[in-house]
């Protein structure tokens, strides 16, 4: 009967286009793989916008570089094939339709403005990455199910500015705060082209979201030194800030012996080597950091009378910090009784939470890494990046690719091209996943 059937005109030519359309069906898109070359020549075209002298970048949020490295994302969009908008806080969204529209999008991105006198790595791998993934899928002619949104947030380094805006809001007092630009974050937002009066059609909603997904380079050394392709994020610290008051007696430095000094000085010195032997003795990853220090009156022949010093805890895990900090507390009373110098911790009001990543996410990540054949190893991030905001409202995970000797806020940071589409597979399996279910 089937060997009839072949010589019926036009069924050769049908059973090849079912043959080809079960081919196209059954074809697997996370076989797309990153261009190394065209991410490298990406990153290198962006570092252009802000150029320093060192070989790093200074595009500071809201300023010319920043407006002109904006253009060219928008740009790397279209020609993905996204839809490019701004929402009211000057996010660019870039939109890539579903094949069913009911469905809360999977948003994956990072931010491209740098910290004064930076490098070329810092969020740009993470846009760039997500630029790549919709790309990819574009040239590859595949649909998911999911709408997808890839993300440029404003001003992550003066305070994760669009990524707030997006999730928690912006008060009054955060748009007041001068930009490295010189600009409020109000006047800032404004140039380029959102709108800081109407912030509130910034905001998203946890229903709008199955997924968010950050690719960001370390900035620190432990994939790099350790030759793993992938960090699997669990989480980003939390942080607290103390203000360290430390009152002596000043005195004159030539006629007071030593042993009748109460010296503030001496006092801040013995309680910043107790803050690191504190942060070392105890198991896990906390870290703790005296990063500034002021004596007073700050004359060279005067004993100092009082010291402000400034204390900062950093751990995934709220009661770890707190534990931290109960220890260096009992090591400050004993030195302060000793000293005759009485010490206060004054807490400063910018504590950001723990912020855990998705479990589920992170498992996902994973399984990409290894079904790519990709060395992973979960760690915390003991920076900040706008996934924490967006935990906030999604499922949320980061994929970390290595920085060459942990090197990271400066021109000689470096990631290789290899690297970064290392990571931009892992994201587009991650993406695929999740759009297929696994979430």
């Amino acid at each position: 009967m089937y060997s009839n059937l072949l010589h019926k005109p036009g069924f050769v030519a049908i059973c090849s286009l079912a043959l080809i359309a079960m081919v196209a069906h059954a074809a697997d898109p996370s076989t797309a793989s990153a261009s190394a070359e065209r991410m490298q020549q990406r990153i290198h075209a962006l570092s252009k916008f802000g150029a320093n002298p060192q070989g790093g970048v200074s595009r500071v949020a809201f300023s010319k570089a920043d407006i002109e490295g904006r253009e060219y994302i928008k740009d790397l969009m279209e020609q993905a094939g996204l839809e490019v908008r701004l929402d009211t806080a000057g996010n660019i969204i870039g939109k890539r339709e579903g094949s069913d529209p009911d469905l809360p999008v999977i948003m994956f991105g990072s931010h491209i403005d740098s910290v004064p006198g930076g490098g070329n790595y810092d969020g740009d791998v993470g846009v760039i990455a997500a630029i790549e993934v919709a790309q990819l899928l574009h040239e590859n002619g595949v649909k998911t199910r999911h709408p997808l949104e890839v993300v440029s947030f404003t001003d992550e380094e003066g305070g994760l500015i669009g990524s707030r805006a997006m999730t928690t809001g912006l008060g009054p007092s955060a748009l007041s705060v001068v930009s490295h630009s010189g600009m409020t974050i109000a006047e800032g937002i404004r140039v380029v082209g959102g709108d800081p009066d109407r912030l509130e059609l910034a905001l998203r909603s946890a229903d709008e979201f199955t997924a968010f997904i950050e690719l960001h380079i370390e900035q620190g050394a432990f994939l790099h030194e350790e030759g793993i392709d992938i960090g699997v994020v669990e989480g980003i610290v939390g942080i607290r800030w103390w203000d360290v008051v430390i009152e002596g007696v000043a005195n004159h430095a030539g006629t007071t012996p030593m042993n009748r000094r109460q010296d503030a000085m001496l006092s801040a010195a013995e309680l910043t080597l107790a803050v690191n032997s504190v942060a070392t003795s105890l198991q896990g990853r906390q870290v703790a950091t005296v990063g500034r220090i002021r004596a007073e009156p700050g004359a060279p022949n005067v004993i100092p009378g009082r010291v402000v010093m400034s204390l900062e805890i950093r751990d995934l895990d709220a009661d770890k910090i707190q534990q931290v900090f109960d220890a260096i507390m009992i090591e400050a009373d004993s030195i302060a009784e000793a000293r005759q110098t009485p010490i206060r911790f004054e807490e400063i009001d910018v504590a950001s939470p723990p912020a855990p990543t998705d479990l589920r996410v992170r498992r996902i990540i994973a399984q990409s890494a290894d079904d790519l054949g990709l060395s992973f190893r979960y760690m915390p991030s003991g920076a900040g990046h706008d996934a924490q905001d967006m935990t906030h409202v999604a499922p949320t995970g980061m994929i970390f690719v290595p920085s060459v000797g942990g090197i990271s806020h400066s021109p000689k940071e470096f990631t290789s091209a290899e690297d970064m589409a290392n990571g931009a597979n892992v994201l587009l399996r991650t993406v695929l996943a999740i759009d297929g279910g696994a979430l």
